[in-house]
């Protein structure tokens, strides 16, 4: 199953100076493809740890957003991350630099047009606010930070990219919330549930209110979701909690 994550990098959000946008955006843009956003990571403005990170992934074949550092100031630093992630050198795309000019005229000159400088042989991604694309390369796509020009542009890669995976994935998540019971009462079931589906991956969410009251599921392959399902409520009947469907 092909596996997705986002990069989210920035001093800024890890400093509070600005709240994340994306993660939960992403979420909703792939879940109502059918696709399920697999991980995510926020990354400080710090080169070597970027440039691991994209190493990493780009090695796992995983479809990857990144969001951010793709300006021209100096503490932007993903296009240099990317190109050193790919083992390519960076370069001027000819096509970035016509946007750009076509965008802002003789204001392209001389530092707008550093945005223009990507990983050799990437492509695109439109930018439909100011024309500043973005770019992809091994299947990891970097887009601006700024989400009213992202989130189109990550639709985008999705729609021209991936539309053969939409509502295709054999993935289902079903829960049942159980009441007069918190997570520790539960966890040798949850263990037997591992144990028995381990293909599977097993959530467990307490809920805060007056009541002790948990959250608890399986998600992944729908046959066995189904499955585990009913062994799950039947461990938990057995164990003499009430439940019931979210």
């Amino acid at each position: 199953m092909q596996s997705f994550g986002i990069y989210i990098i920035g001093d800024e959000i890890l400093s509070g100076k600005r709240q994340d946008a994306h993660l939960s955006k992403v979420i909703s843009l792939l879940s109502a493809r059918g696709l399920p956003l697999n991980w995510a990571y926020f990354i400080a403005d710090i080169p070597e740890q970027i440039t691991s990170h994209l190493k990493a992934s780009m090695a796992r074949g995983e479809v990857v957003f990144s969001f951010g550092g793709i300006g021209a100031t100096p503490d932007d630093h993903t296009r240099q991350c990317a190109a050193e992630a790919a083992g390519v050198p960076i370069e001027r795309h000819v096509g970035a630099v016509a946007n750009i000019e076509a965008q802002y005229g003789d204001g392209a000159y001389p530092k707008r047009v550093l945005m223009a400088d990507f990983p050799q042989g990437c492509e695109l991604i439109p930018n439909p606010i100011n024309r500043v694309a973005g770019f992809s390369i091994n299947q990891h796509y970097f887009v601006p930070g700024f989400p009213e020009m992202a989130h189109p542009m990550i639709e985008w890669v999705l729609e021209t990219y991936y539309g053969h995976l939409f509502h295709t994935l054999d993935y289902l998540e079903q829960a049942i919330v159980v009441t007069e019971a918190g997570e520790s009462d539960l966890i040798d079931l949850m263990n037997q549930m591992l144990a028995q589906y381990p293909m599977l991956k097993l959530f467990s969410l307490p809920r805060t209110n007056q009541r002790r009251t948990t959250e608890v599921g399986m998600k992944g392959e729908s046959t066995l979701v189904k499955q585990a399902m009913l062994h799950l409520k039947a461990g938990v009947t057995a164990l003499g909690y009430p439940w019931m469907d979210v």
